[in-house]
Parts: C-alpha cells; structure tokens; sequence
C-alpha cells in the first residue's frame, strides 16, 4: 500500500472515531439497542465524522429488515 492509500485509511478512521465520539455524547451508548433503529442511528451518527459538529444529526426512526427465509 503507498502512502496516499495509508492517508486514505487514516482520514477514514479518524472520520469514524470523530463519530463515534459524537455518538457517546449524544448518550447513544447510554444502554444497548434494542431496535434495529436504534442501531442505524448510531451508525449514521459514526459515518457522518465530523459533519456532527456542524448542525447534522442524523436519525433513523423507522427501520425493515427482510424476514428470514421459512
């Protein structure tokens, strides 16, 4: 890997950790979801990094999962 694929996955990681930061803050790990939504909105906060700081917070509030094969 050179060095511009290495920045690469630093500036991915380092965008991840500022959400999951902004994710504690908003108590989204205060206890364990317990609905798919709940999971979704800790996964959009962590994918949207930095943009938390700014005025974005994401949610998701209605969340379909497929139902397993009979």
């Amino acid at each position: 890997m050179g060095l511009g694929g290495k920045l690469m996955v630093l500036i991915v990681l380092g965008w991840v950790a500022v959400g999951l930061l902004a994710a504690g803050q908003r108590h989204h790990f205060a206890h364990l979801p317990k609905q798919c939504s709940d999971w979704a909105t800790i996964a959009v906060t962590a994918a949207a990094g930095p943009a938390n700081y700014i005025g974005l917070n994401p949610r998701v509030t209605e969340c379909q999962v497929p139902q397993p094969s009979q």
